[in-house]
């Protein structure tokens, strides 16, 4: 397994190096690219299922991105301590009817010495808006890295 810098322990910069990282896979939508942050062995709570080891992951995001059309992410560092990073979430996303979506969640991460990601817990709520409410529009620019994204 490749190691996945920076490391923990985590101080406020490394932690959000982290963040952002993961955001910017997630974005690519690529479920094989994403899977890489995670151990071979990675366990996940995802709402209310449950995906274990990489093979899982890779048949998870691959489902998820299917119906969950135009899918747009943005992370933003809650807290950190040592190996862990607690992130809070938006995303948005239309379905196969044309339907838009906010999602609004936390997650918690727990890190290996390698920086892989062995444990994450993702607890979501769904929000249906109209196309002309949209704000998250494909990979955040970069100069809006770091920046808190509004609640509403």
């Amino acid at each position: 397994m490749a190691a996945r810098p920076p490391f923990p322990p985590f101080d406020e910069e490394t932690a959000r190096i982290k963040v952002q990282a993961a955001e910017d896979a997630w974005n690519t939508r690529d479920p094989e690219k994403v899977s890489l942050a995670y151990t071979e062995d990675s366990v996940w709570r995802n709402r209310d299922r449950f995906v274990t080891g990489r093979a899982e992951i890779v048949e998870f995001l691959t489902q998820k991105w299917k119906r969950e059309l135009d899918y747009a992410l943005r992370k933003e560092l809650w807290a950190f301590h040592e190996n862990r990073i607690a992130v809070r979430f938006q995303y948005e996303c239309r379905d196969a009817d044309g339907q838009w979506y906010r999602s609004y969640g936390n997650e918690l991460w727990e890190f290996t010495s390698e920086g892989l990601m062995a444990r994450r817990e993702a607890s979501i709520n769904d929000l249906k808006i109209s196309e002309s409410e949209r704000r998250i529009f494909g990979k955040r620019p970069d100069e809006e890295h770091g920046v808190p994204f509004p609640l509403q």
